[in-house]
């Protein structure tokens, strides 16, 4: 049976270092493997072959023991001690056909023992087998470390998500931890409506976000303790466009724009900056609506004080179908039965 293509297929991508001193035995060895998608590589002594191992970091290496100057089995300890190419797995060739032999090759770090002469075909299937293993073993490598630049990279989206938030609370002048705690609520709110893990990450960033578009409000205007005129408030109702034409240009927040784009929308319609009614609304702005409503009611302000929570909650009451989503106002009173500040 000829089994050259399925070899070929499974060994494209591996490198094959063979380490013999002997000229006939390479040129055995290169017959026998050509053809296999293998790429090879010859060393001629163990010096050879340690440092073409250090160069070109093989995926299997192909050992003769029988070597003048440094035998296979000093070879095998040289490289097994090495930190760089410890890893490379070794498949012992020698005419040694003793049990001593194989034992003694096996403690040096061989990861397979071959005879010869060999069988051409089991040559190829040893082969094979540790070819795979060994690509196996770098594939879970590669993708630990893919998962660890993951986790690196989202721990520096978040960061950066939080210093916005921060940065928004600092200019605003709310009251210090406004984002922070609306995002926390309208989290919880969210897993007891039985929303998805990654819909949850994604509505915790709009809610750390929400009011990123106040950027580019005027001073005057966002520090007004005062009533807004007609003007001034044309323009503070421009903060939510201005959040997404922002922060739609950064990708990875495209999925948590809900909640900076509609949070001031109002189920009955009313509300800025597109009008939206009902469940045109998303779900994700409705939730955070009411938790939004809350802590600023319950916040002292510039332009008043804070009310009291059962203040804040008659109101939040009162606004059910008018302001917020019926639904989750009822929601809202499940998972907060007495008031959201007394919630860990």
């Amino acid at each position: 049976m000829d089994l050259s293509f399925f070899y070929k297929e499974q060994n494209m991508s591996s490198m094959v270092l063979i380490v013999d001193d002997e000229y006939i035995g390479r040129e055995t060895l290169q017959s026998v493997l050509e053809g296999e998608g293998y790429e090879l590589e010859m060393a001629e002594n163990g010096m050879q072959a340690i440092e073409k191992a250090k160069r070109l970091l093989p995926d299997v290496i192909l050992l003769d023991i029988m070597m003048p100057g440094m035998t296979g089995f000093e070879v095998c300890e040289r490289i097994r001690n090495d930190p760089q190419i410890a890893e490379i797995p070794i498949i012992v060739l020698t005419a040694l056909d003793d049990r001593e032999s194989m034992l003694k090759a096996l403690k040096s770090g061989a990861d397979d023992f071959i005879s010869k002469p060999f069988d051409r075909y089991e040559l190829r299937a040893r082969l094979l087998g540790i070819t795979r293993l060994n690509r196996y073993q770098k594939l879970l490598q590669e993708r630990l470390k893919l998962q660890e630049a993951n986790a690196h990279l989202l721990a520096a989206y978040e960061a950066t998500i939080e210093g916005w938030s921060h940065a928004m609370d600092l200019r605003d002048r709310e009251t210090e931890g406004h984002s922070q705690r609306v995002a926390q609520l309208t989290v919880e709110l969210a897993q007891a409506m039985g929303l998805r893990s990654d819909e949850i990450m994604h509505l915790r960033r709009g809610a750390l976000l929400h009011d990123m578009g106040k950027i580019g409000i005027p001073d005057p205007i966002l520090h007004k303790t005062g009533k807004l005129s007609d003007e001034e408030w044309a323009t503070m109702c421009k903060h939510p466009q201005l959040a997404y034409d922002m922060l739609y240009r950064v990708e990875y927040l495209r999925p948590a724009l809900d909640i900076p784009y509609c949070h001031h929308e109002k189920w009955d319609g009313t509300g800025y900056p597109r009008g939206l009614k009902g469940e045109q609304i998303p779900m994700a702005a409705r939730l955070f609506a009411i938790v939004d409503v809350w802590d600023a009611l319950t916040s002292n302000r510039p332009y008043r004080p804070a009310w009291t929570s059962s203040e804040a909650l008659a109101y939040i009451r009162e606004q059910s179908g008018r302001h917020f989503d019926p639904q989750v106002v009822d929601l809202f009173f499940k998972v907060f039965p007495e008031s959201p500040a007394a919630h860990p």
